[in-house]
């Protein structure tokens, strides 16, 4: 007879290890330095399973001992940092006229940040073929330094769905490109994860884990490059909705009667505030850097025409920023990219407007960057280290392999 089992089943013991060697690896990245019992206490496993478990980490070189510490109740303990030495997560970034890439340690630490011009749009395959000669170089770079690769993630401005595919990056030309699996063809199954996602996502991952607000719950940030989008944290974790379109925020149209925008209509918060607003023109990529750089050095010198601009603009910006702290009730909005050098006169401005119309008691904080340009690349190397913290471990059991 054929019996039929529809409850839960147990979970299998790989699995459950898996998990429990992740719950330890996050305790001792958080908490470092500690000790077994520290974990034990902390986590609710038992004290012989945690032994088995840091021997295994120490095994994979994830872990390793520091020493004892005197300075406890009872006898000295074996202390535990953090190892990570023989690895590395990447993180690159793609846009229409640079290419940022970053490679990082288990804890964060760089390795390796490199920014590179960038001439995109001539079609997918040309640009893969050159993102992918950018890569190699990282993983040889890496190699020398004799680290294994935990992964790459990739960077795009642009619509990417739940599966990776890049459904639409306007600046770099891109439609329904599988970027993913062309990288890994183009690199010849590099025997790492190749993962892309929206560059606002990665680089509100970065800010959660690297930035001045590293651990925030809920943390928006805003991108300033050519577009405007916006990556949401919300509870600790990337929110990134149903088909992964979430934080089109550009788009949300501020003045049916405001400057035209790209994407056909008039008054969006990108064609009110982006960088378009600023120049006062569409921007040349190959020229937006020196341009923004004229732009400051006028600002700074109290021209009365700049300061008006950037006063105009960060009251566009503050009341995007008001819609998205009224619907979200964030606890900081992080703006980046040209955002960042045009700071010191875009902030008071913005910050009066949400001031005036943000709901919630205490309003919204509004702040700048400090990661730089890198932020979306550091966004791809801290999505390779979160599934390294969600179980997905070099060198042995893994719930994702």
């Amino acid at each position: 007879m054929i019996t039929s089992t529809t409850g839960p089943q147990p979970a299998d013991f790989a699995d459950v290890r898996a998990t429990n060697l992740a719950v330890v690896l996050r305790f001792v990245r958080e908490h470092a330095p500690c000790s077994r019992a520290d974990i034990a206490a902390s986590t609710g496993l038992n004290k012989a399973t945690v032994s088995s478990l840091v021997a295994d980490l120490i095994d994979r070189r994830l872990v390793r001992e520091t020493g004892l510490t005197e300075n406890r109740v009872g006898r000295p303990a074996t202390m535990l940092v953090l190892d990570g030495s023989p690895y590395a997560a990447i993180g690159v970034e793609i846009n229409v006229d640079y290419v940022s890439a970053v490679a990082t340690g288990l804890a964060g630490e760089r390795l390796l940040t490199w920014r590179r011009s960038f001439a995109g749009g001539a079609s997918v395959s040309q640009d893969v073929a050159a993102l992918a000669a950018v890569i190699r170089r990282v993983v040889n770079r890496m190699a020398k330094d004799e680290r294994q690769i935990l992964g790459l993630a990739v960077a795009v401005p642009g619509l990417v769905d739940v599966q990776g595919v890049v459904r639409l990056a306007p600046n770099l030309g891109w439609r329904d490109a599988d970027v993913s699996g062309d990288l890994a063809k183009a690199l010849r199954d590099p025997g790492f994860a190749v993962q892309v996602d929206n560059d606002a996502n990665l680089a509100a991952l970065a800010e959660h884990r690297f930035g001045s607000h590293a651990g925030a719950a809920d943390l928006v940030y805003l991108t300033g490059e050519i577009g405007v989008g916006a990556g949401v944290i919300l509870d600790g974790r990337l929110r990134r909705g149903a088909l992964g379109y979430s934080g089109e925020l550009g788009h949300v149209q501020l003045d049916p009667d405001g400057p035209a925008c790209r994407c056909g209509r008039r008054g969006c918060l990108e064609s009110v505030a982006g960088i378009a607003a600023v120049l006062r023109r569409e921007p040349s990529p190959a020229e937006i850097q020196v341009e923004i750089e004229e732009v400051v050095r006028s600002a700074r010198a109290g021209e009365a025409a700049t300061l008006k601009i950037l006063d105009s603009v960060g009251r566009g910006l503050g009341r995007g920023v008001a819609v998205i702290a009224n619907l979200l009730n964030p606890e900081v909005v992080i703006l980046g990219g040209y955002y960042v050098p045009l700071a010191p006169w875009l902030l008071p401005a913005v910050r009066d407007e949400v001031a005036g119309r943000v709901i919630a008691p205490g309003g919204c904080e509004v702040v700048a960057s400090t990661l730089g340009h890198d932020a979306a690349a550091l966004g791809g190397a801290a999505w390779v280290l979160d599934s390294v913290d969600s179980g997905r471990l070099p060198g042995g059991m893994s719930r994702f392999s």
